[in-house]
């Protein structure tokens, strides 16, 4: 069984008919989707999906592409909505030089601003960082809050591993099954504190390379672990399926 911590249902095409696509990842042994926000709007129907099928859960906050275009009331809301039985994070918050779509200090004061309501709810943070390191790292260390998963990280193994020493869990995408250089920052880390994720429908694996990712399509990411460490597909399954569920409480 397996856990697909990060898949975007609340978007188009799943959140139109979603009863396939759930089906599909129960048929290949998918247990639950943590299904994150990237805004108010997403996370309303993150919380709609998780409502009605028993193994969706709902994540809450604001991404950093969409931070210019937040509430100045955004706070209160995200703290309502976190409120919610089928809500166990917030995120996916963060920070991204890469798109550049918000300006660098409105990025860092919304991702500070959900760190402190992540701590003050004592809830987990699903953590977007592209191009941004230290910027992520500057923001963790000022509001002192590390229970997070840095999601579908692309970074280096030190930071990796800095982030690991700090306790939080690293998890990586299909671009694993792909990339020459990301099964190399996998070894490095250990399978200890590691889960698994699609951030569908983005980066589907081979052989459905171009096609729309699914969250049925996890099992290649832990395929690829069990490759890296040379474990049985059966322990990987176990251990990611365990910390995932000790991470966010379900």
């Amino acid at each position: 069984m397996y856990i697909d911590t990060h898949a975007h249902l609340n978007f188009e095409p799943f959140v139109l008919d979603p009863e396939p696509y759930v089906q599909r990842a129960r048929d290949y042994g998918v247990e639950a989707v943590i299904i994150p926000a990237v805004d108010l709007r997403t996370a309303e129907a993150a919380i709609g999906l998780a409502e009605r099928f028993p193994e969706l859960y709902a994540a809450v906050g604001v991404h950093p592409h969409d931070c210019a275009a937040k509430d100045t009331g955004y706070l209160k809301e995200l703290e309502s909505l976190a409120s919610h039985p089928r809500v166990v994070a917030i995120g996916e918050i963060g920070m991204d030089f890469f798109r550049d779509y918000a300006p660098a200090e409105l990025q860092m004061r919304t991702f500070r601003e959900q760190i402190a309501l992540a701590k003050s709810l004592d809830m987990p943070m699903i953590v977007h960082d592209r191009a941004a390191d230290e910027a992520v790292r500057e923001a963790l260390a000022a509001e002192d809050y590390y229970r997070m998963q840095a999601h579908c990280y692309t970074g280096g193994a030190d930071f990796a591993l800095e982030l690991i020493a700090r306790g939080a869990l690293i998890s990586f995408t299909n671009v694993i099954t792909f990339s020459r250089e990301l099964p190399q920052i996998v070894a490095a880390l250990g399978p200890d504190r590691l889960m698994i994720e699609t951030d569908a429908p983005f980066m589907a694996p081979k052989p459905w390379r171009g096609k729309t990712c699914e969250p049925f399509m996890v099992h290649k990411v832990a395929e690829k672990y069990a490759e890296i460490f040379k474990l049985p597909l059966s322990e990987v399954a176990e251990m990611t399926t365990a910390r995932a569920r000790e991470f966010f409480r379900i």
